[in-house]
């Protein structure tokens, strides 16, 4: 079964408005709307069988009804859709916030260090990791943006390097803007995986082959960043890239499945 372990969903009634928002702040027109029922919908079309929800608490005031927004879609969906939740370093019960995850039937957190503005490698960034890694809770990571000093893949690295034992997911593999360079910094950390979102749409074929088994595939997982991205037009890119059929099942299914047992 295919997963998907990158999309971002949003309630209806504020769901164009923040998914036009992303497209603002990448200058890269959304392909779908940022609602829960076209997502399904075109994950559907697409084949994939498992989807990884989340979204992203630009304030920590947020937190909780996103936490609630993404909890009441999985159940309503089981089987179909895993959740991730939100989180910020400014929340003022982080510790407290690991067991009401858990409660609301999430599987660990997304950041986006751009959109929060804060930096990976500074203080309170490293409080909120050291609470996950206590609680043994993985984390997607938006990854990299020369534009910004916040989720630079060196900055990555120091977070690796502090929490050998957290699970860490590195959007757009390991560095959105960086993917030439990222691995440099990322690949030989055993606890990181990369996923391919954001990402195909910019590169050589050669270059995205050579840079996925720069990380390993057995590290690497299929991601669409819906609504930015159509699924179907994700796959086609993904296959194009020609890998073995090993290294397919590994990205496609497998690495998913070990990362969501853990």
């Amino acid at each position: 079964m295919i997963t998907d372990i990158h999309c971002h969903v949003f309630p209806d009634k504020i769901a164009l408005k923040a998914a036009e928002s992303i497209g603002e702040f990448y200058g890269i027109s959304m392909c779908h709307d940022g609602t829960l029922g076209t997502m399904l919908q075109a994950e559907d079309a697409a084949g994939i069988g498992r989807t990884c929800i989340h979204s992203v608490a630009v304030t920590p005031h947020s937190i909780g009804s996103i936490n609630r927004f993404i909890s009441e879609s999985v159940r309503n969906h089981p089987g179909q859709l895993v959740g991730f939740g939100a989180i910020h370093p400014d929340y003022e019960d982080i510790p407290g916030l690991m067991e009401e995850v858990r409660g609301l039937g999430l599987r660990g957190f997304k950041i986006h260090p751009d959109m929060q503005l804060f930096a990976l490698d500074e203080p309170r960034a490293m409080d909120m990791f050291a609470a996950m890694e206590e609680a043994n809770l993985p984390v997607i990571i938006h990854t990299g943006d020369p534009r910004h000093e916040f989720s630079r893949p060196h900055q990555m690295r120091k977070v690796l390097e502090a929490f050998p034992k957290l699970t860490c997911v590195c959007a757009h593999l390991g560095g959105w803007g960086e993917w030439g360079d990222a691995w440099r910094s990322l690949a030989e950390f055993e606890n990181v995986y990369v996923d391919t979102c954001s990402s195909l749409y910019a590169m050589t074929i050669a270059d995205a082959v050579r840079v996925i088994r720069a990380y390993a595939p057995e590290r690497v997982l299929f991601g669409t960043d819906y609504p930015m991205w159509d699924p179907q037009e994700e796959l086609e890119r993904f296959h194009a890239l020609k890998l073995t059929e090993a290294e397919q099942e590994r990205i496609l299914e497998k690495n998913a499945e070990a990362l969501l047992a853990e």
